[in-house]
């Protein structure tokens, strides 16, 4: 609907001043000029904002009026200059001739802008008239109609005809629904659809363009060596087999073919300026076929075809339609005769079936009103090398059918309806010549609908009216005879012609020696311009060019191809194949109409209003039809060819965003599957790991365990969904640079492992509030993880900060209360790449209790992916004293069998022992070191000297007893002291924290202050610690009693260290140990004992997943 627009002047002192004005207009012409001479290079869609919108601006421009949005001035214009960019704005033009394209010295191209002068009819409706009308009209058009007959060759014609005015209203639509620069069809297909199937189709675009310059070089050897000279073959027809025709057009169509490239490579210009004399002669031609069918009514042609019976003869080798003669009084025989008989008259030994048959000669155009149209209604399908016959016309058949044939009109080819289909179709090719030249025009918007639907509606008339004139003015035998040789060697067509044949027969030659230049000049550009997208790698060198502009080598692979199609030797042969690419375009064409239309896209406003998506599907319906009933096998190979380059682009082409209509179907499909996977929870069956990725970024903000992104490609082996994300702790205003670079380098690593995935990084106050986020709310939809995968904190003991280690308890807790799986990997680094093949081997898994089967799970899939596949399943569960451990065993092994899972079961039974020394030393350096630390409130750096210490003074002490010994008789753990040294300096160090801690108050930048300890320093300030009722010798000798530790801590450690013991000595070679993960304490007070339960749980072991199931069963026996 019309918008109107008012427009309100704005008043300002330096506007206002005229020289000032004229300042400004010098300034918008230099941009102007700087802006149009930018060369597209074809990388990108070329954006508005590069030719139309220029942000430099003068403030004095803009005045004080507009000094609210001077800010925006930056980075937006004022709508004062964006119009007039538009008024000013022009396409570029075709770079097809010489001085179209020339390189400055910096290297630079730069494009010539000449002003578009064409408009609708010498810019579109013409060049699409000479594309479509060409040479199947001449050659074959009257053997279609002879041999389907008129009805069904009126049925050919419509189908193949709407196909293309289906396609063309598609087309008109996406044309006018923007500004299409110089790339026509291509650009159009790309645009719409994306570079997939853009290149896919595009490279079939180009490959039809080249097959039909090979099919219009077969139809000007035809009409030369058939019709013009046919005594300059090389090859002699003896025994009428078609090898020798074919051999002499392969010798001759190739050195046309190296004569036109010659000429497309000298200059393109001299083709352009031919261009208008080709196109006259096929106007003529048709006018002489018209004036010769008046003709036809008014008196007929005196063309004679002689008839053997039924038979037609080639009247090539006799002049009279006679058996004998009668010359002066005598009876001779004629040439005919002698074709047929040997010896002398009398003594003669002939054909039986010449013997049985007279001779009729008859008109080979009988005329508009002699009613041979109702003998040419219906088709007259023959097999190969059958003797064209005329129906109805008496004869007998000879008992003898060992004859010779020779003489008489052969199908050269077994002909059907679908045959004729794929010959006929690319006579209504070409339709596409209007949009390759919306650089040329005027109005592109309102030309290329007008002249390409004028043109197809006028040429669709042409054919239609055709068909019926032929069939009501030729004879039936003649329409059915290929190549004129019951018509001494004349184009049947020909025939037709007023006022002289060779009208026709000339007009046909340099009509199809245009169209193959055309075809020679159009293709190496199509081929350009993929190249110079960059969307297929191996075609990168295809888009040079020489310093005027031409495509040198997209021209020699162009000729390659073209001479592959000329050694065919057959335009009934190479016809179908270009039939296929073209319909495989036109198919994409529709379907970029229709999928732009029905995703309603706020980019698709095409002014060409005259279109519907149900016509854009007939459209495509149809092509995909004709495609298939053309030949089955060619629709198939063109098929897998475009799949193959599909997928090449895929996975191996450069990444462009074009805004295509697939990536918004891609789109609308996504939110519509969010949408139905929200509605209900996944089944059991459905269930796979969707895991959220927490990595750690080191100092350089690159992955510190990057495989962990290994891992969890390994994990899934391409499925299911995966979220990688990471924090980075301050705000967003001040790192959003860093969070770029972040996922620039997470992604990085993805791409290096090949994990399939999403990025994100997020900035937040702390670490532990940024995983909380990203556990709670990352994923979208029913989208969302279900499971939470990290490394296990190697370092947390000699960590400066507490942190890490809580941090990592808090994302347990959080995890389990999302009702999430969790799954952290110890010794990450340890774990195989992707590149990596483990050797035999074993995947064991330790299943201690069930918390929803993913424990079996996760083995299963693991085995799935190339690094893991030669290892062995093994899954060993503890019994206690009181279970059957037969019997669990075989319960075991059955409930395997149901799950379909092949592994080896082992029951291990855990002996029911007095608790070890060794487990209530470990608890007490535990409680020792937690209590310790708790009191004596220690820096970082000098907790890490008290546990150390703590540590190996525990150490040395311990003498770890077998399982079950009973501990000492004292039941007491003495801690050994600390000589005075030592304690000396744990003095110094606390005093010297004390310091430091009222220095900073005082000056946060002051150093630790240093002192030197002397005895009775020490002894001074130990009286002085003995006063406050604690010192460090008072920490160093507490002797709890292992009865009076936590019994709760104990069981636990205990529970560790048995367990270890059996883990290490079962699997301690395995591959990759799977142990069920005890939850965190419900308290925070316990937590470093939590860590330290772990450790033990997991000591002497390489690689171990710990795994926490979120309580959902994820794994079911049926089915």
């Amino acid at each position: 609907m019309p918008t109107n627009f008012t427009v309100v002047p704005v008043e300002d002192t330096p506007i206002s001043n005229p020289d000032y004005d004229g300042e400004i207009m010098k300034e918008e012409d230099k941009e102007e000029s700087h802006t149009a001479a930018g060369h597209y290079s074809g990388d990108e869609t070329p954006r508005e904002t590069s030719s139309l919108i220029s942000t430099d601006h003068d403030d004095s421009i803009y005045g004080k009026n507009m000094a609210l949005y001077e800010d925006e001035m930056e980075s937006t214009p004022m709508v004062s200059s964006l119009l007039n960019k538009l008024a000013n704005y022009t396409n570029l033009i075709q770079g097809v001739v010489e001085h179209e394209e020339a390189e400055s010295e910096d290297g630079i191209q730069r494009v010539t802008v000449n002003g578009p002068q064409m408009g609708t009819f010498i810019g579109v409706f013409l060049p699409c008239m000479q594309n479509i009308l060409g040479v199947i009209l001449f050659l074959r058009l009257t053997w279609i109609v002879g041999t389907a007959g008129i009805v069904e060759a009126l049925a050919i014609v419509f189908m193949c005809c709407s196909c293309t005015m289906l396609t063309a209203i598609s087309m008109s639509a996406i044309a006018t629904n923007g500004v299409v620069p110089a790339g026509g069809s291509y650009y159009m297909i790309s645009r719409a659809l994306g570079p997939e199937f853009g290149g896919a189709v595009g490279f079939c675009f180009y490959l039809g363009t080249t097959f039909a310059g090979s099919m219009y070089i077969l139809g000007t050897m035809e009409i030369f060596l058939t019709y013009i000279v046919p005594n300059a073959a090389v090859f002699k027809a003896e025994t009428g087999e078609p090898t020798a025709m074919q051999n002499n057009m392969r010798i001759y169509g190739t050195c046309c073919l190296a004569i036109m490239t010659l000429v497309v490579f000298v200059g393109v210009k001299y083709v352009n300026k031919l261009a208008l004399v080709f196109l006259s002669c096929v106007m003529l031609s048709i006018m002489a076929i018209y004036a010769g069918v008046i003709q036809s009514a008014i008196r007929p042609p005196n063309s004679q075809v002689c008839l053997l019976g039924n038979r037609t003869l080639q009247n090539s080798r006799f002049d009279k339609c006679l058996k004998t003669e009668v010359i002066n009084n005598v009876t001779t025989t004629t040439e005919l005769w002698r074709l047929f008989c040997k010896g002398s008259l009398g003594n003669e030994t002939c054909d039986e079936y010449f013997k049985l048959n007279n001779l009729t000669e008859i008109r080979a155009v009988p005329g508009l009103l002699s009613g041979v149209i109702s003998d040419n209604m219906w088709g007259h399908y023959d097999q190969y090398k059958t003797i064209v016959e005329k129906k109805g016309q008496s004869s007998d058949r000879a008992l003898d059918n060992t004859n010779d044939i020779s003489y008489y009109v052969l199908n050269d080819i077994t002909t059907f309806f679908t045959l004729l289909v794929g010959i006929y179709f690319p006579s209504v090719t070409g339709i596409m010549a209007g949009s390759n030249r919306s650089g040329d025009l005027r109005d592109p918007q309102r030309s290329i609908p007008i002249g390409t639907i004028m043109a197809i509606a006028t040429t669709s008339i042409i054919y239609i009216s055709c068909v019926v004139l032929f069939g009501a003015c030729i004879e039936g035998v003649v329409l059915r005879d290929k190549y004129g040789e019951s018509v001494k060697g004349t184009l049947v067509v020909a025939t037709l012609a007023w006022p002289s044949s060779w009208v026709i027969v000339i007009g046909s030659f340099f009509s199809c020696c245009g169209a193959g230049l055309q075809s020679l000049t159009g293709a190496p550009r199509i081929l350009q311009a993929i190249a110079r997208d960059g969307i297929i790698p191996l075609l990168q060198v295809f888009g040079h060019s020489k310093s005027n502009g031409e495509p040198t080598w997209a021209l020699l692979l162009t000729a390659a191809i073209c001479e592959i199609g000329i050694l065919i030797g057959s335009l009934d042969h190479v016809a179908p194949i270009l039939s296929m690419f073209f319909l495989m375009c036109y198919l994409f064409v529709n379907l970029a109409c229709a999928v732009q239309t029905l995703l309603r896209t706020p980019n698709w406003r095409p002014r060409f209003k005259f279109y519907h998506w149900s016509l854009s599907f007939l459209g495509m319906s149809l092509s995909l039809s004709l495609m298939f009933v053309s030949s089955w096998y060619y629709a198939l190979t063109v098929i897998l060819i475009s799949g193959c380059i599909y997928k090449y682009i895929e996975y191996r082409g450069a990444e462009k965003e074009w805004g295509d209509g697939i990536r918004g179907l891609s789109l609308n499909a996504a939110q519509y599957a969010l949408i139905k996977l929200e509605e209900a929870p996944p089944h059991t069956k459905n269930w796979r790991p969707q895991l959220l990725v927490l990595l750690k970024l080191d100092s350089d903000l690159g992955v510190k365990h990057p495989r962990l992104l290994s891992f969890s490609s390994q994990l899934k082996a391409g499925k299911g969904l995966t979220i990688v994300c990471s924090v980075l702790e301050g705000t967003y205003m001040a790192r959003e640079a860093d969070a770029k670079l972040s996922e620039k380098n997470i992604k990085a690593a993805m791409a290096k492992d090949k994990t399939k995935g999403f990025c994100h990084v997020v900035v937040s106050s702390n670490q532990r509030d940024g995983f909380s986020h990203l556990i709670q709310s990352a994923g979208l939809g029913g989208m969302k993880h279900n499971s939470v995968l990290m490394a296990w904190p190697g370092n947390w003991k000699q960590a400066e900060s507490s942190l890490s280690w809580k941090n990592f308890i808090e994302t347990v807790r959080e995890t389990t209360a999302a009702h999430q799986a969790l799954l952290v990997a110890k010794n990450i680094d340890t774990f195989p790449t992707n590149q990596d093949r483990l050797a035999e081997g074993t995947i064991d898994v330790w299943w201690i209790v069930h918390d929803g089967g993913l424990l079996m799970l996760l083995p299963f899939l693991l085995r799935q992916h190339k690094v893991w596949r030669r290892c062995k399943m093994r899954i060993f569960t503890v019994a206690q004293m009181d279970d059957n451990s037969i019997q669990m065993k075989k319960d075991l092994q059955m409930f395997l069998y149901h799950l379909r899972l092949d592994a080896k079961v082992e029951v291990v039974e855990m002996q029911a022992g007095d608790i070890s020394a060794f487990t209530y030393e470990k608890t007490l350096v535990m409680e020792q070191r937690s209590q310790m630390l708790k009191q004596m409130q220690l820096s970082k750096t000098e907790r890490e000297r008290e546990i150390q210490s703590i540590s190996d003074e525990s150490r040395n002490s311990i003498r770890r007893k077998p399982c079950g010994q009973k501990p000492a008789q004292s039941n007491k753990f003495q801690v050994p002291t600390v000589i005075l040294d030592e304690e000396a300096q744990l003095i110094h160090d606390r005093n010297t924290k004390s310091h430091a801690i009222l220095n900073d108050k005082a000056t946060p930048t002051s150093d630790r202050v240093h002192m030197t300890w002397t005895k009775e320093k020490l002894i001074s300030e130990r009286n002085r610690l003995r006063e406050a009722n604690m010192t460090v010798r008072d920490i160093f000798n507490m002797k709890p009693e292992w009865e009076n530790l936590d019994q709760t801590n104990v069981r636990r450690m205990h529970t560790a260290v048995k367990l270890n013991e059996v883990v290490v000595r079962k699997s301690q070679g395995a591959q990759l140990v799977l142990l069920n993960m005890p939850g965190p304490p419900k308290n925070t007070g316990g937590d470093e004992n939590y860590m330290e339960f772990l450790e033990v749980l997991t000591e002497g072991l390489d690689r171990v997943l710990l795994v926490r199931g979120s309580g959902r069963e994820v794994i079911t026996i049926y089915s």
